[in-house]
């Protein structure tokens, strides 16, 4: 089959210029999501947006959809302002998102019926896509009686009954098993490559990296805090695709290659408030543990989409846990390869309490606001503080529930070092040495402590 080409002089369906996003946290801090986007996706022209969790993928649809207005920039569509209400484009959603008191067949005409569509028009294009996605037989049946994956295809149907000229799908495949995914991707990718449907482009958020090059024409990568547009990969590989090729597999690896590369930086000693844009990735040290154990098991550097198959992870999972062993020095990505340091063949040699060791001088090096923790506990006459100290000054800047994965990242990794300890039931962190004489001063760990200059509205 014909490879599908995007046309270089085709018009934008969609055209960012500019765009950034942020948020106002509550202590008054502004926290960026999205910075300086340009993006340009243009008739016959199937993109995938590929980042990892957290990395503003469907914030960005959303702006494209024009359900979420930019901070800065525009949105244009066809050359004027894109708004929600303009119509031309849909969106298929993770969850399923069907009306459960309406049968197939209503669920799909909802659109139609919003746009005033007449009921003969509507029924008649109502079935019509019905057939089309595979379920033929079923325009009577409640989204109950449906498995997942029918539901998920009454959603496709629900979004292509329209005719939209934007089509965009927000992890559309993601709630899915395996097999009923990859049946759903390959039925959607014929009626795109076969012209069967009338859609002009399709904007995919994923965050499979196998997805995107099996499916997509170009793959636009986010990365970043706030995330910035890093790489705009061209796949030029005709359909259909197949994932045992070599230059399939050269295209995955090259994209786990952007998606890996960093750089890590020392960040200067400040005070905790101070520290922005630190979000260390949310990875127990057991499971950091477990991937450098098993690059030692191997003679050499490892593929990560390789490995990534043999643990049934994809990036959302696997690439934490690759950034984690990256920051702290136990692992170095090259072109999608990773293998270990010196220093991480070294801990997986050690012993138990020499492990401790060297994560304890890993983590003094390269995690400031652990540092930060500890220079307040130590300064306290106790040595104990309230989780909640901590938590609120992270809020400031990464919102609620961020700061809450943010910290517990912080307590596990200084548990694992022996650098400080955790009491749950009062919620309380104390420095490890001083369990005893904190509990003789309990009552001081309400009292006063240092307040770490919290920057507002930077």
């Amino acid at each position: 089959m014909a490879q599908t080409l995007t046309p270089k002089a085709a018009p934008p369906v969609v055209a960012l210029r500019r765009v950034h996003k942020s948020y106002r946290m509550p202590g008054g801090a502004v926290r960026g999501v999205l910075s300086d986007i340009d993006l340009t996706v243009r008739e016959g022209e199937f993109l995938a947006l590929l980042g990892p969790s957290g990395s503003g993928k469907s914030t960005l649809l959303r702006i494209i959809a024009g359900l979420v207005a930019p901070s800065e920039g525009r949105v244009e569509s066809r050359g004027t302002p894109a708004t929600a209400s303009q119509g031309g484009v849909a969106m298929v959603f993770q969850s399923f998102a069907l009306f459960p008191w309406l049968t197939v067949l209503e669920n799909v005409e909802m659109g139609l019926r919003a746009r005033g569509v007449d009921p003969e028009e509507r029924r008649e294009r109502a079935v019509r896509v019905i057939d089309m996605i595979g379920l033929d037989g079923f325009e009577g049946a409640y989204p109950k009686e449906l498995s997942g994956g029918m539901r998920q295809r009454v959603g496709f149907a629900r979004a292509l009954v329209v005719e939209p000229d934007l089509l965009l799908l927000d992890e559309a495949f993601s709630a899915l098993d395996v097999l009923t995914a990859e049946n759903l991707r390959r039925d959607l990718l014929e009626l795109w490559i076969e012209h069967k449907i009338p859609t002009r482009a399709i904007v995919d958020v994923t965050h499979s990296i196998e997805e995107a090059v099996y499916m997509a024409d170009r793959v636009a990568v986010l990365a970043g805090d706030p995330a910035r547009l890093v790489a705009d990969v061209a796949i030029q590989l005709p359909h259909w695709r197949e994932k045992q090729d070599p230059a399939f597999l050269r295209q995955v690896d090259e994209l786990y290659g952007v998606l890996t590369r960093r750089r890590v930086e020392e960040h200067p000693s400040q005070p905790l408030g101070r520290v922005r844009n630190e979000r260390l990735p949310q990875v127990p040290t057991g499971a950091l543990t477990g991937l450098i154990e098993l690059l030692d098991d191997r003679a050499g550097p490892v593929d990560l989409y390789r490995l990534g198959e043999e643990l049934t992870l994809d990036i959302e999972d696997l690439l934490p846990i690759v950034e984690a062993a990256e920051l702290l020095g136990f692992a170095q990505v090259v072109e999608g390869d990773i293998s270990l340091t010196e220093i991480g063949r070294r801990f997986a040699a050690a012993s138990v309490l020499d492990r401790k060791e060297l994560f304890r001088e890993a983590v003094e090096g390269t995690v400031p606001a652990l540092g930060q923790i500890l220079q307040v506990l130590h300064q306290k006459r106790n040595h104990r503080m309230p989780r909640e100290f901590f938590q609120d000054i992270l809020e400031r800047q990464l919102g609620i529930a961020q700061a809450s994965r943010q910290l517990d990242v912080l307590i596990d990794w200084g548990r694992y070092a022996e650098l400080l300890a955790y009491d749950d039931e009062v919620r309380q962190i104390y420095l490890e040495d001083e369990e005893d004489e904190g509990r003789d001063g309990e009552d001081d760990a309400e009292g006063e402590a240092p307040a770490p200059e919290v920057p507002h509205g930077e």
